[in-house]
């Protein structure tokens, strides 16, 4: 019998993890490694997934990575949570396991700069500049946002202030451990934020402070933005409906899929059952890319590492190969599209792009 390939994945499926984000990530794994295997596998030996639930928890990831390194896996896949993968990604550097990163996007996804980490997603730094620019052209300046405490969070608060303050903007941070959303309302009231951006976990707080903005009236012209993406997957129309529409967000798509993204496209909303996220895409690539690398350089996870700068893969939105980018300490694709796009207020269930980079 042929002895198969073992590629270790990590995804949030339970909470208090995003676990929408979860199946999303593990459907387009799943869908990728069935299309190597349909097509011989790697030199005829199959890809076998070995899937592991890090529920949003680090240390449940460092604990992931150290079965699935013992189980004989030649690399990791995965991860949506940032702060979970930046653990992940140590315990891989630590172990001289290869991990390609799909989702997280903080920009310090490691301490140190490393060769046995990879990343699909663009970092943090670049989409939330990208958003910046898109709130000062859309003449928002005095910016709110509602936080709780999180490396991730945080790191996007000062790419905000950072990015804005030479153009004459502001940001305000209101700690939401001891707010409530009514309370979170008031102070909106009276400190003149022409925008509010959700730095806060989903389902809860986001969606209490979606209604509460919604419905209060002195807060009509205050314009929500959600960053990180919570509008992005059908669970916030299903909780939200019409109150989750116009709310800003990044996802990584190009305006118009390739032909392979149109392919995949149609097989994960036949796997998933409904429209699939910028994060099953995610997942769908790094399997593409790991798979790449084992016909080229075969099941050997030091001459993978090394594999990372001779990447050329067609992914679903675009090819993708691997540079060192400054400030960033793992291989990057450098880089993915992003888009600021919302819900259509006049068909929630329809996406508008209100700005690409």
């Amino acid at each position: 019998m042929t002895t198969p390939i073992r590629i270790g994945a990590l995804a949030p499926l339970s909470r208090p993890g995003w676990v929408e984000a979860g199946q999303h990530l593990l459907a387009g794994i799943e869908l990728a490694a069935a299309d190597v295997n349909a097509a011989g596998g790697i030199d005829g030996r199959p890809l076998e997934l070995i899937v592991r639930d890090t529920a949003a928890d680090p240390q449940k990831a460092v604990a992931a990575v150290d079965e699935l390194a013992g189980l004989g896996v030649v690399a990791l896949a995965g991860e949506y949570h940032s702060v979970v993968a930046r653990a992940a990604a140590a315990r891989a550097d630590a172990l001289r396991l290869p991990f390609l990163c799909s989702s997280a996007v903080l920009d310090a996804l490691t301490e140190l700069p490393t060769d046995w980490v990879a990343r699909i997603a663009p970092a943090q730094s670049r989409g939330w500049r990208l958003y910046a620019d898109f709130l000062l052209s859309a003449g928002h300046q005095r910016i709110a946002v509602a936080t709780v405490p999180s490396v991730y969070w945080a790191s996007g608060t000062r790419i905000l202030q950072d990015h804005l303050a030479p153009h004459g903007g502001s940001v305000i941070e209101f700690d939401m451990g001891s707010l409530t959303p009514a309370a979170l309302c008031d102070e909106l009231a009276v400190n003149g934020a022409t925008a509010l951006l959700l730095l806060v976990g989903y389902t809860e707080p986001a969606v209490s402070i979606v209604q509460a903005v919604r419905r209060d009236p002195r807060l009509g012209g205050v314009l929500i933005g959600a960053p990180a993406g919570q509008p992005e997957l059908p669970e916030w129309l299903a909780l939200l409906g019409e109150e989750g529409a116009a709310i800003p967000f990044l996802r990584y798509l190009p305006e118009q899929l390739p032909s392979l993204g149109l392919r995949v496209e149609a097989a994960l909303r036949e796997r998933l059952a409904q429209v699939p996220s910028f994060v099953a895409f995610e997942g769908y690539d790094t399997i593409a890319v790991l798979a790449g690398m084992l016909r080229s350089h075969g099941p050997d996870r030091a001459r993978l590492a090394e594999a990372w700068p001779h990447v050329s893969v067609e992914g679903t939105r675009g090819r993708i190969g691997f540079s060192r980018v400054p400030g960033i300490g793992v291989w990057q694709w450098a880089w993915p599209p992003i888009q600021v796009v919302d819900r259509d207020p006049a068909a929630p269930d329809r996406f508008r792009i209100l700005r690409a980079g």
